[in-house]
């Protein structure tokens, strides 16, 4: 009895790593969400718009705290 569960087990244990690989690399499961759906779509004109300010405002605020540290700085040597 003990020899069944084992082999189950085993069995278990090196079929589902090779199922959920086999899974994965079919293409029709993951058609419907990917291209049906749309989920992979370009960002559109705003979207992007929106995304080169964030990324302005950022850059602005690295910058300012860069100079502000080195302004810290420079009093600290005087």
């Amino acid at each position: 009895m003990g020899v069944k569960i084992e082999v189950f087990r085993m069995m278990l244990y090196l079929s589902f790593p090779v199922t959920m690989f086999w899974i994965s690399n079919q293409a029709e499961y993951f058609e419907e969400y990917i291209v049906k759906r749309k989920i992979m779509t370009e960002p559109s004109v705003l979207q992007r718009k929106e995304l080169e300010d964030f990324k302005e405002r950022m850059r602005d605020r690295k910058e300012r705290r860069l100079l502000k540290r080195m302004a810290l700085e420079e009093a600290e040597k005087e």
